[in-house]
């Protein structure tokens, strides 16, 4: 077979015209569709990798979050624990104050009760005492006994301070001015001169002088010399003695 230059050339020709068209109204084209893929590829992987960063960011977020929450949770509930420590430890120092008030309460009404107690075994005391020693003296009493008193008073009488002699001495010029002797027995006549002259004596008048009798001195006498008063009988020693047993107890 023989080579015709002029068809070859003419194919060249139309090649080089093949090539132009492909490049000018094909390869263009393509090439622009494909930096447009390529550029929608880039901007797509550049959103992707934007939203990854966003993703990661608000993960981290999250997880930061996440640990806030943990440590506000922690402090939630140490500071609840305190509270309630707190609230525990004030109840606890109320209910002790209470119970210490209570205690103190319970003493006082103990220590009242137990004075009580013994106050009265002491009123009780005093009462059988005074009872007993009442007793004894109205069983001691006497004519004898009196008479032993009557002769302390007729002694001890012009021994009196110069006070009290005074005393019996003004009273005594009173006018109506009675002297009265009160005896539990009765006395004989020369008792009753004796007792008159010693009066008198201690008086320093003539002042009349009467004479009763009261059985409840027990034994001893009573004189009357105006305001003053000559007391020697064991009624009022009895009353004296239980007079300053309650004195003594109510100091205590």
């Amino acid at each position: 077979m023989e080579l015709n230059w002029t068809t070859f050339a003419l194919e060249i020709v139309n090649f080089l015209v093949l090539v132009w068209i492909l490049k000018r109204f094909l390869y263009k084209p393509v090439l622009a569709a494909i930096a447009h893929r390529k550029a929608a590829i880039d901007q797509t992987l550049s959103d992707a990798k934007a939203r990854q960063t966003e993703a990661q960011t608000l993960e981290q977020q999250y997880r930061n979050r996440l640990a806030d929450w943990a440590n506000e949770k922690e402090k939630l509930h140490s500071a609840v624990l305190e509270e309630h420590a707190a609230v525990r430890a004030q109840l606890m120092t109320s209910l002790e104050d209470s119970l210490e008030e209570e205690r103190q309460k319970t003493r006082v009404l103990e220590d009242r009760r137990l004075n009580e107690f013994r106050n009265r075994a002491e009123q009780e005391s005093i009462s059988c005492g005074v009872q007993f020693t009442a007793r004894l003296l109205e069983r001691s009493a006497s004519s004898e006994l009196e008479a032993k008193l009557v002769d302390l008073v007729l002694e001890d009488l012009p021994r009196l301070p110069d006070e009290q002699l005074k005393a019996i001495r003004t009273a005594c010029r009173e006018d109506g001015c009675r002297i009265k002797v009160i005896t539990a027995f009765s006395l004989p006549e020369q008792r009753r001169d004796d007792v008159i002259q010693t009066l008198r004596a201690a008086a320093q008048n003539s002042t009349p002088v009467e004479f009763d009798q009261d059985k409840g001195l027990l034994a001893g006498l009573r004189i009357s010399l105006g305001s003053s008063m000559v007391r020697a009988n064991l009624q009022d020693e009895l009353e004296f003695f239980a007079d300053a047993l309650r004195h003594d107890h109510r100091k205590q």
